[in-house]
């Protein structure tokens, strides 16, 4: 029963951020008091998915890790360049251009993984660039919105790093140390888990959506560039990725690995570093992003399943006039 409820949650997935976003915006005296439950939430959220996850398949990775520095560098150090140089250009304000930085620079979306998933991507590869980016991300992302934004805007960037210690690294190095102990039998518990995982996923972009509802209701015209903005940014991402797959001329599996984790971030730890750690604002675009996020994440893999299917075909034909 939850593994036949967990398939349709996946199905909706597309539909189930956006909705979440607006009930918080809609209840938000209701729901804002409960902003102190957020990394709680969030950490059950990295545990469960953590526990499907083996120490092996990250090592068997490392011995190949071309495809994991590429994406490593465009998730911390291109877009993150592209974000603050395009805020620079559209927005005045430091804290929204500060907000799309943080948006470009979080850690790949644990999301990414059931994506790769549903398009039979190379699981074990997605797996260990999802890791290693997450037990990065403590020193990644405060370093480089330093770089990006630190001169401008206050942070406690020690208070960040043990935020995303507790919130992700430990709960992750925790789910492994399960899997390993129990040699796989976690990833039982991890299935029967993923449904709670995903209401708990909606619960805190709701609570998010609360707790930055009044300026999201505030912002007007600027609200509306801020969308459009965070979209061309998040498709840009995915666009990116795919490419440099292509340049580096890896396989279909590779790629399509490469897509899924070098376009979706791990929003919902964006938002809830953005809340806990900045001024509200900040949170808006990380906030926006939850919008579409799924939505891209669908229209890419249509279009690359389509796209790489019409090229095998053209492939094939080639092979069959040659011989």
């Amino acid at each position: 029963m939850l593994e036949a409820l967990n398939r349709r949650l996946e199905k909706f997935m597309p539909f189930i951020t956006p909705l979440s976003v607006g009930i918080g915006v809609l209840f938000t005296e209701q729901l804002v008091g409960y902003s102190s439950f957020i990394p709680f939430i969030f950490a059950f959220m990295t545990f469960s998915g953590s526990l499907s996850s083996s120490f092996r398949s990250l090592t068997s990775s490392l011995k190949h890790p071309f495809p994991i520095v590429v994406v490593l560098l465009l998730l911390h150090v291109l877009m993150p360049l592209i974000a603050w140089s395009v805020g620079q250009v559209v927005f005045q304000d430091q804290l929204t251009i500060t907000g799309l930085v943080l948006a470009s620079v979080i850690p790949t979306g644990i999301t990414s993984f059931i994506w790769v998933t549903i398009y039979k991507g190379n699981m074990g590869l997605a797996l260990s660039i999802i890791l290693i980016d997450t037990i990065l991300s403590p020193l990644l992302v405060p370093y480089a919105l330093a770089c990006l934004v630190g001169e401008k805007v206050e942070m406690n960037i020690l208070s960040m790093m043990m935020g995303l210690l507790y919130m992700v690294v430990i709960p992750s190095l925790f789910g492994m140390i399960i899997h390993s102990i129990t040699k796989g039998k976690s990833r039982i518990a991890s299935k029967k888990l993923a449904p709670f995982s995903k209401v708990a996923l909606a619960s805190v972009v709701m609570i998010n959506g609360a707790v930055v509802a009044p300026f999201l209701k505030s912002e007007g015209e600027t609200l509306l560039k801020i969308i459009i903005t965070v979209f061309l940014l998040a498709a840009l991402g995915y666009i990116l990725a795919w490419l440099l797959g292509h340049i580096f001329k890896r396989d279909r599996d590779t790629k399509l690995v490469m897509m899924f984790t070098g376009g979706m971030r791990n929003i919902s730890a964006g938002a809830v570093i953005a809340v806990q750690y900045f001024p509200a604002p900040v949170a808006v675009p990380v906030v926006v992003g939850m919008l579409f996020q799924q939505v891209l994440a669908s229209l890419f893999g249509f279009l690359f399943k389509k796209l790489e299917d019409e090229k095998d075909q053209l492939k094939g034909k080639l092979l069959k006039t040659d011989n």
